[in-house]
């Protein structure tokens, strides 16, 4: 079986320097908020051309606090409307609701699944404070035209990257401009990947940085004494220390994943198989290589009974989840055909070329 994800395999490179990273944290005796944090921090900083990285429990939580930041600053009220593609991982979603603003769907683009910005005016009113660009699968969203239409409705711009670590527009990486902050994951399965729950926000806004550190530390910038009504969300010392090891090597793995789907787009040549577009920049990172298909359920099974493992990334809208039945009869034709159709073929920077071969040949003659 070709499985969908080796996170073993991904992982066995550092094995050794796991376990010599693991003995350091050890000795030091300091497992929460020390140098290795802080090491990871500048780095990570450093890597997407931003002033502050703000280490955090999850990519969920980095999220939640980057509205909660924006609140104690006095950008956001609770009830404040925020524009999000309907067509999102649930987190997204539940991201502003946690944090009490009201999440206003938006349908994306079928070519790119993700939000389309001509459709984002029309859903914009006077409650509408801040706008959520998803890059979904590791796919820049359309950021020109976001920011041209959050500078003309003053709106504030929040960047889900949990799916797009290194993706880069016009040889620069357009996440984080100076009225925006950029949330990202580090679950296992990312491209970039800790052992655990991990994440991180990045910004230019020092108030606002400010504000994340002590948030996601209780509400305390000096131990015992609470500036606001904070979390516990901190990214330890173990996962940075894994993650330190792995970073200097996105830029190489992000190359793996493109030159992989290079030869998915080229050589899958299958009427019954609708390809990903891309355009061959490196606005995409291809964190998921998703295609789509009429008889998805078919072609799955099809693909496990040859032993290639696939994934549906993700089988119910948001709108029609259970959790939001006073959505569930709301109409979202785009998003609900991508969720019928979508299904995620194997993408990582350790498919060999033998796996590549197979899994093209067997989709070629599906």
């Amino acid at each position: 079986m070709i499985p969908f994800l080796d996170l073993k395999k991904i992982n066995e490179p550092y094995e050794t320097a796991f376990q010599e990273k693991l003995k350091t944290v050890l000795n030091n005796g300091w497992y929460i908020l020390g140098k290795e944090l802080e090491t990871f921090e500048k780095a990570f900083a450093k890597y997407n051309q931003t002033k502050y990285c703000i280490g955090a429990g999850n990519g969920f939580d980095a999220l939640v606090l980057i509205f909660k930041g924006y609140i104690q600053l006095g950008k956001l009220q609770k009830g404040d409307e925020v524009i999000v593609p309907a067509n999102t991982y649930i987190a997204s979603i539940l991201a502003i609701l946690q944090a009490d603003l009201i999440p206003i769907l938006v349908e994306p683009k079928l070519e790119t699944y993700n939000i389309n910005p001509d459709l984002i005016q029309e859903k914009i009113t006077s409650k509408t404070k801040a706008i959520l660009a998803v890059h979904l699968f590791g796919q820049l969203a359309e950021m020109e035209k976001i920011n041209e239409i959050a500078n003309q409705n003053n709106l504030l711009i929040v960047e889900d990257c949990a799916q797009s670590h290194g993706a880069i527009n016009n040889q620069q990486l357009i996440i984080n401009n100076l009225n925006s902050a950029s949330a990202f994951s580090f679950y296992p399965g990312k491209n970039l990947g800790c052992l655990g729950d991990g994440g991180a926000i990045t910004t230019n806004d020092s108030e606002l940085a400010k504000v994340l550190f002590a948030l996601r530390n209780y509400g305390s910038e000096q131990k015992y004494y609470n500036e606001y009504i904070g979390v516990n969300s901190r990214l330890d010392e173990l996962q940075a220390s894994f993650l330190n090891l792995k970073l200097p090597n996105l830029h190489a793995d992000n190359e793996k994943r493109r030159a992989i789907a290079r030869r998915y787009l080229s050589e899958i040549k299958n009427n019954k198989i609708i390809l990903p577009f891309w355009d061959f920049s490196n606005n995409h990172v291809f964190h998921l290589f998703v295609i789509r298909t009429e008889n998805r359920e078919a072609l799955q099974e099809y693909l496990t009974q040859n032993n290639i493992q696939t994934v549906i990334h993700y089988p119910i809208p948001p709108h029609k989840q259970k959790a939001f039945s006073e959505w569930n009869n709301l109409l979202f034709p785009i998003t609900e055909k991508i969720h019928n159709e979508v299904l995620s073929l194997p993408m990582s920077p350790v498919l060999t070329k033998t796996e590549v071969d197979s899994i093209i040949e067997i989709l070629n003659q599906y």
